[in-house]
């Protein structure tokens, strides 16, 4: 999914972008950013990058500079909706910097088919580890058979719990959708929000459907992406309009926080990581921000959130998660083409993949615990990639974004918003 956020001291998967002006990214930066402790100089790499990244970027760019005499970089962080804008025209305009966010797949303004069709991405498949990303994970890396991203792993989409609230309402983990209602009627019993849902902040309005929709479309037609593309299937006739009513089911049996349209992600956050909300619907990547907010970050872990009443039909998102690139008008190109091989060394990939909780893309290497109930679903092939990554224009997911509001305002209804995707869709590439 490539999640528009604003920025805090731990920042987020980025999954996609709203609208700013050019001219606010530099701005933006100063204030949310940060850097190796040097001053930018001739010799520094420039480094963009959104927040859920910087406790893995960080660490291999300082691992890499310990070991490179010389080398030094200037790193910053950049909010979601400015990367999908001024991001984008600084590169379209060749002054970007030399290593940048990327978002998988096809489904944003800034996602790799999309840079990379403009030219404006640095190909990166001379390097020794794009032979290592798995056959079904290409299509998140490459565009026309060529590599122009690097990205440590995937991310598991399920729900952050607090453990000590589902122990107060003397409820575990569910693992079908009956139980997950019923789990949710007997927090909200005891006075504690079942799910924090903060849907002012634009991407976090997908998660709740990015979440069901693997159950109640995907574990029925595998082939939903390349139905979709072929205009034999749409949103308004699959599985979504399922996922789209359970979506609002929960609304109306008052399991989300009051007033969500009003909610941040900084304040869901907050409500899990107090114990005063049970869960929030969210990615992996994001699982030490929440830690980072909970005054014992071991009372936080995750699980699959079920869709169906059919266990076994209860498959999951997991999508590659948010990368970086290298821009192809840097002047620092090798220097920085360097650095992108230097992350795909097997160690370097597993400590980036650990510090934002994510499964590795290739080799054996231990994820957070958190992750376990997760891993037997990826063995069984029960996975799919987050929606949007196999979307064909960077149009359909803010409008995802757009109706959910809507959809939660009482401003629209399922088949109205599921249309207003498809015609979005429909646009093409």
């Amino acid at each position: 999914m490539a999640l528009d956020r604003s920025v805090s001291r731990r920042r987020l998967l980025q999954f996609a972008g709203g609208a700013t002006v050019a001219t606010a990214l530099g701005g933006a930066l100063a204030a949310c950013g940060g850097s190796s402790g040097g001053t930018s100089s001739g010799g520094t790499l420039k480094v963009i990058g959104v927040g859920d990244q910087e406790p893995g970027l960080r660490k291999v760019l300082g691992s890499y500079k310990a070991a490179h005499s010389g080398f030094d970089f200037n790193l910053s962080f950049a909010p979601a909706d400015q990367v999908q804008t001024a991001l984008r025209t600084q590169l379209a305009g060749g002054n970007a910097p030399d290593v940048h966010v990327v978002y998988p797949g096809s489904g944003s303004a800034m996602s790799m088919v999309q840079l990379s069709k403009a030219g404006l991405l640095a190909d990166l498949s001379g390097q020794s580890w794009t032979q290592k990303v798995p056959a079904g994970f290409k299509g998140a890396f490459q565009n026309d058979g060529k590599t122009y991203i690097f990205s440590p792993g995937s991310s598991m989409l399920g729900a952050i719990y607090n453990k000590k609230a589902f122990a107060t309402a003397g409820v575990e983990p569910p693992t079908t959708w009956s139980e997950l209602l019923a789990v949710c009627e007997k927090l909200k019993q005891k006075g504690i929000v079942p799910i924090a849902l903060g849907a002012q902040t634009p991407w976090i309005t997908q998660l709740i459907p990015y979440a069901l929709v693997p159950g109640t479309v995907y574990a029925k037609t595998p082939d939903f992406d390349d139905k979709m593309s072929a205009g034999q299937a749409s949103f308004a006739d699959s599985g979504w309009v399922d996922a789209m009513n359970k979506y609002l089911e929960l609304q109306k049996k008052g399991y989300f926080n009051d007033n969500p349209n009003g909610t941040t992600y900084e304040q869901a956050t907050s409500m899990v990581a107090t114990g005063k909300a049970a869960m929030a619907v969210q990615v992996s990547a994001v699982l030490s921000a929440f830690r980072a907010a909970a005054t014992t970050p071991d009372d936080l872990s995750m699980f699959p959130f079920p869709s169906t009443d059919v266990a076994a039909d209860n498959w999951i998102p997991a999508g590659v998660v948010v990368g970086i690139a290298v821009s192809a008008k840097s002047k620092k190109a090798d220097e920085a083409k360097s650095f992108v091989e230097y992350c795909g060394q097997q160690d370097n990939l597993n400590a980036w993949a650990e510090a934002v909780s994510c499964v590795p893309l290739y080799g054996d290497a231990k994820v957070d615990p958190a992750l376990t109930s997760f891993l037997p679903l990826l063995k069984a092939n029960k996975a799919v990639p987050f929606m949007d990554q196999r979307w064909p224009n960077a149009e359909v997911q803010p409008t995802h974004f757009a109706v959910v509001q809507q959809l939660l305002g009482g401003k629209t209804t399922v088949q109205d918003a599921l249309k207003k995707m498809d015609d979005a869709y429909k646009k093409g590439a």
